[in-house]
């Protein structure tokens, strides 16, 4: 078996003292595009920011690289190695894409690993490039979804967890974000992936989690999620 780099086991999370998470468990290996799929409002979002710190499970435990991260704050969690893209994107609209970009790599001081960071995410998105001294505000909407990605890389993560990226982009885009996916794989870095499109998710997938009502239902490879017929049914109309 590979590296288990993520390990959640059996979280319990409220909000307002409501229970939204009733006994998740996951685990992502070293070098995976793992992804969590099911409806809106099915607790995704919850468990990925509860991964990402901005959010304490009332039970259960989480491991991130061998280390109990359950109570860890968000901030120390992106020097450890932890980057989240929330959904809606969430960039800095009157500053430069350069600037947002910059303010990704905070964790460090050095202009040179800055600078080195910079020219990685432009090879990967040349049109963020082209657009460094535009402000976020006036990229399209699937630029914006670069750049946002683009800030999450800034921090150098193992670990890049991505929350709904494919939100109100045209079909086209959402293909080539999935592309940009399976690239920054490639470079290395381990993914977690939470989407509505569940078809789509799970074809770059290498293993899924299906989760309704704050409870994971199904788990496995993603080929035979995408054979099981309850899911063909559930969420891609087959």
């Amino acid at each position: 078996m590979s590296e288990i780099i993520l390990e959640v086991k059996d979280i319990h999370c409220e909000y307002d003292n409501v229970p939204v998470l009733h006994g998740v468990s996951l685990r992502v290996c070293k070098g995976e595009i793992v992804a969590m799929v099911g409806s809106n409002g099915a607790g995704k979002t919850t468990t990925l920011r509860t991964i990402a710190g901005l959010l304490h499970p009332v039970s259960g435990s989480i491991r991130f690289m061998g280390k109990d991260i359950t109570r860890t704050e968000a901030y120390a969690l992106v020097r450890n190695g932890i980057s989240y893209i929330p959904e809606g994107r969430r960039l800095f609209g009157k500053l430069t894409v350069r600037q947002n970009l910059e303010l990704g790599a905070y964790t460090t001081k050095e202009r040179s690993v800055i600078q080195k960071r910079l020219h990685e995410v432009f090879r990967l998105f040349p049109i963020l490039d082209e657009r460094q001294n535009q402000t976020a505000e006036t990229l399209s909407g699937g630029e914006q979804q670069m750049c946002a990605i683009a800030r999450g890389l800034m921090s150098d993560p193992a670990l890049l967890l991505l929350d709904e990226i494919s939100l109100g982009l045209a079909p086209s885009l959402v293909e080539a974000v999935f592309d940009t996916i399976i690239k920054i794989r490639d470079q290395g870095i381990t993914i977690l992936l939470v989407e509505q499109l569940v078809q789509e998710s799970l074809e770059i997938a290498d293993r899924g989690y299906v989760i309704q009502t704050g409870r994971i239902v199904h788990d496995g490879p993603s080929h035979e999620l995408l054979e099981m017929p309850e899911i063909r049914a559930a969420y891609m109309g087959m």
